[in-house]
This record gives structure tokens, C-alpha cells and sequence, in this order.
């Protein structure tokens, strides 16, 4: 008996998995707005727009949390590789191991640096969030406190911040401007 119960109550889960609302669709949905190549229609409400931007600068969060995951593993192996031998080794052998050291580094250096541009942009939108209207002057206030802290922040060279902190600039833009997408010339 209660294997049929059991048997009968899948039944009907089976049959209102098209009513229930799960986080996976949510997930689903953030994930959509999160694609690079989304585009917005001129009708978007903001606060879609606001979502589309959370959502990608969350989802670029993770991925350089992980880049730096691995960052980390490949500098732990690189060091563990070159202690390991013991023997006598030519010196090709210790240029090598010291070199893929210094890469491991750099890596885990760059990964780190655009993990804190993220998370600065993450920040600086949520207090323009708590500071501005929810408008369509909010994603253009986000917008002028990105540029200004980039432009605080210049150096002679491109650092890895700079580049990701342009690369939400873009997404605001590309997010944030609704009917301004580019016509086919004729």
C-alpha cells in the first residue's frame, strides 16, 4: 500500500511541475539576464535593466572567485613541484619551475584585481540604488560614479581592474540605454 501512495503522489507531482514556481527557474532567469549578448528591448522597465546588471555583475563575481580558485591550486602545485625534487637539477630545469611560479602569481594577481573591480562596481550600484530614485536616472547616476572612480583611478598602464571596471561600463551601456542600439546602415 504505500508504495502505490508513494507511486500515486509522483504521479502528481509529475503533473503540476508546470504550476510550481521553483528557484531553478529563477536561477534560470538570472542567468538569461546575465548572458553577454543580451539585448534589452526600448520597452524594458529599469528595474529589469537593474536586474540585468545585478545579475551579470553577480555571475562575473563567481566566475573570478573561481579563476581564482584555480589561480590558487596552480600556484600551490607549481611551488610543490618545483620543492619536490630534490635531486640536482640543470638549470633549464629551475628556470622552468621558477617561471611557471611566476605565472601561477601573475594569475592569482590578475584574478584578484578584477575580483575587487566586481566587487567595488557590486557595491557602488547598490549604494547608487539606496541614493538615487528607481529610474531611469539611476542606471545613467551608476554610470557617471563608474567613470569617476576610473578616472580616480588611472595609471600610465591597463591593470586588470581598469579593464574589468570598462568591461561593467560596456554592460551598463549596453544594458542601461534603452533604444539606442545600432541600425544597419543601407
Amino acid at each position: 500500500m504505500p508504495s502505490r501512495l508513494i507511486s500515486l503522489t509522483m504521479q502528481g507531482m509529475d503533473s503540476n511541475d508546470e504550476d510550481d514556481i521553483s528557484p531553478t527557474e529563477e536561477t534560470g532567469s538570472d542567468e538569461l539576464l546575465a548572458a553577454d549578448d543580451l539585448r534589452l528591448p526600448a520597452s524594458a522597465n529599469v528595474l529589469v535593466r537593474l536586474h540585468a546588471l545585478r545579475a551579470w555583475l553577480n555571475r562575473r563575481y563567481d566566475e573570478t572567485e573561481l579563476e581564482i580558485g584555480t589561480a590558487a591550486l596552480d600556484l600551490q602545485e607549481a611551488m610543490r613541484t618545483g620543492e619536490s625534487d630534490v635531486r640536482p637539477r640543470r638549470r633549464f630545469a629551475q628556470s622552468t619551475a621558477f617561471a611557471l611560479v611566476q605565472l601561477a602569481q601573475r594569475n592569482l594577481s590578475t584574478a584578484q584585481q578584477r575580483l575587487s573591480a566586481y566587487d567595488e562596481a557590486r557595491v557602488l550600484l547598490e549604494d547608487c540604488v539606496v541614493h538615487t530614485t528607481t529610474g531611469e536616472r539611476l542606471l545613467v547616476e551608476y554610470y557617471l560614479a563608474l567613470e569617476e572612480l576610473i578616472q580616480a583611478a588611472e595609471a600610465s598602464a591597463a591593470s586588470p581592474w581598469q579593464e574589468a571596471m570598462q568591461n561593467v561600463l560596456h554592460r551598463v551601456e549596453q544594458v542601461g540605454v534603452p533604444g539606442e542600439e545600432e541600425e544597419p546602415q543601407p
